[in-house]
């Protein structure tokens, strides 16, 4: 007989571990089932272990400038190994937490590849060993992958995914890197700040191209300025791989051809949902370019199966998985949730510096035919900025100018990743520059740029 649940979610990321324990308090039976390590490709090999990279080659760049500060320090220098494994044990304490996370709240973890093999039921295999189960309702939360060139999958050893990237065996010394959002961007800082010789290669116009115009144009210059080159409107036509280096054909923004060779690639292009061979098309659940298609509840159009997170496309976003795990399993049990929405989602780039945004660019908004007041406010116009020698960057914030609707905030600087949940609240609580306008920001703090940029938005800044 197969061990039955009330609900059984396949894939334990940010999306499945958050639903299996908002699930359990709503006093469901639940079962998770992972066949890696559980807490997914975020907690594991992405978003939480490159903060911890990042965080190291912050560091080491402030040592290198620590004469900025009237300190000093000499022989600088670093321990690759002691690096990447600084990453890799923040990583397995947050593994270690969600397993807790798991008992605490008596989550069922099934280890192993598990599939779906008909209505309410899975199997899960373990080595030569199979477990079936029974759920009445199953949450497919099972993520996606790093996209490979079609020409040159990565090795492992001379072309990376984000994957490789983040355990390398060795320091690279002339560094490509194929693709320009925020992954791309994030490793080409903390390759940059650790001595590479970093070369982005964008198809696009502009790097961070989902990004407001300004701050895509920001960007380019403040890296280019740390060293970083800087290819856009350029394609990469094919990959030579070597014993000890990489040869790539780029093709320029004139539509020439020249090769060059790196001693390592990062391909950062995309994502590839993981929908194959767990049973959906036994089913008959529907896709569409490989991502689950489903609604503001997560359902899909086979009753009982329900999907959350990257596996049901953009934005491939942690923070949107957990939020929809949530919506999707209070709805499950009776509840009456909002369906989940990704009109107030906000995007965080860690480099160095920073990148973050809510809602609509300018040029979108003008786009959908809102008449707009921009305000702008420069980190070099706040006291607190001056004083962390950190005034490289701005605030920016978009209003419909007939309601005040605050439409979109964008901010490149130090710590904005912080600070963009103050524009998520105001959006989602529907507040207007007239009620921003009249809260009073504490003093000294990056946030008072927040405040000035709606002032200036409306003519009133006040230190600029």
């Amino acid at each position: 007989m197969p061990d039955t649940y009330d609900l059984v979610i396949l894939g334990s990321g940010p999306g499945g571990y958050v639903a299996a324990i908002r699930a359990a308090q709503l006093g469901m039976k639940t079962a998770i089932v992972e066949r890696e390590r559980l807490g997914g490709i975020c907690l594991n090999w992405g978003c939480i272990p490159t903060k911890a990279l990042l965080r190291t080659s912050e560091i080491y760049h402030y040592m290198q400038h620590a004469a900025d500060y009237g300190l000093s320090a000499e022989k600088i220098g670093f321990d690759l190994d002691a690096v990447v494994g600084r990453s890799r044990k923040v990583a397995g304490q947050l593994n270690a937490g969600v397993k807790t996370l798991m008992k605490k709240n008596k989550v069922a973890v099934h280890e192993g590849v598990g599939a779906l093999t008909g209505p309410g039921a899975l199997s899960v295999k373990q080595g030569d060993r199979t477990v079936e189960l029974a759920a009445t309702n199953i949450i497919v939360a099972t993520g996606a992958r790093a996209r490979d060139l079609p020409f040159a999958k990565a090795d492992g050893k001379r072309v990376w995914t984000y994957r490789h990237a983040m355990v390398p065996p060795e320091m690279p010394s002339k560094l490509l890197i194929v693709g320009s959002g925020a992954i791309g961007v994030e490793f080409a800082s903390f390759y940059r700040d650790m001595g590479a010789e970093v070369t982005i290669l964008e198809m696009l116009p502009r790097i961070l191209p989902v990004e407001d115009e300004e701050v895509s144009a920001f960007m380019g210059k403040r890296l280019a300025r740390d060293g970083i080159r800087i290819l856009t409107g350029a394609g990469l036509d094919g990959l030579e791989v070597g014993a000890d280096a990489v040869t790539a054909a780029i093709k320029g923004a004139d539509g020439k051809v020249a090769t060059e060779r790196f001693s390592h690639v990062i391909v950062a292009i995309g994502i590839v949902p993981n929908t194959e061979n767990i049973g959906l098309e036994a089913l008959g659940v529907e896709t569409e370019r490989g991502h689950i298609k489903a609604d503001g509840f997560g359902r899909t159009n086979v009753p009982g199966v329900h999907a959350i997170g990257d596996v049901t496309g953009a934005p491939w976003l942690a923070h949107k998985a957990s939020h929809e795990g949530v919506v999707c399993v209070e709805k499950i049990a009776g509840g009456d949730p909002h369906p989940f929405e990704t009109w107030n989602i906000a995007g965080c780039t860690y480099s160095r510096p920073q990148v973050a945004s809510v809602g609509f660019t300018e040029a979108k908004a003008r786009e959908r035919g809102h008449e707009v007041r921009v305000g702008k406010f420069p980190f070099i116009g706040n006291g607190k900025a001056i004083a962390l020698g950190e005034a490289d960057g701005f605030v920016k914030t978009v209003f419909d100018a007939k309601t005040g609707e605050l439409l979109g905030a964008h901010m490149v600087g130090a710590e904005v990743t912080e600070l963009i949940q103050g524009y998520v609240v105001a959006r989602q609580l529907e507040t207007t520059e007239a009620e921003l306008a009249e809260t009073i920001f504490p003093h000294p703090t990056l946030s008072e740029m927040m405040h000035e940029s709606v002032l200036g938005a409306y003519g009133r800044a006040l230190h600029i």
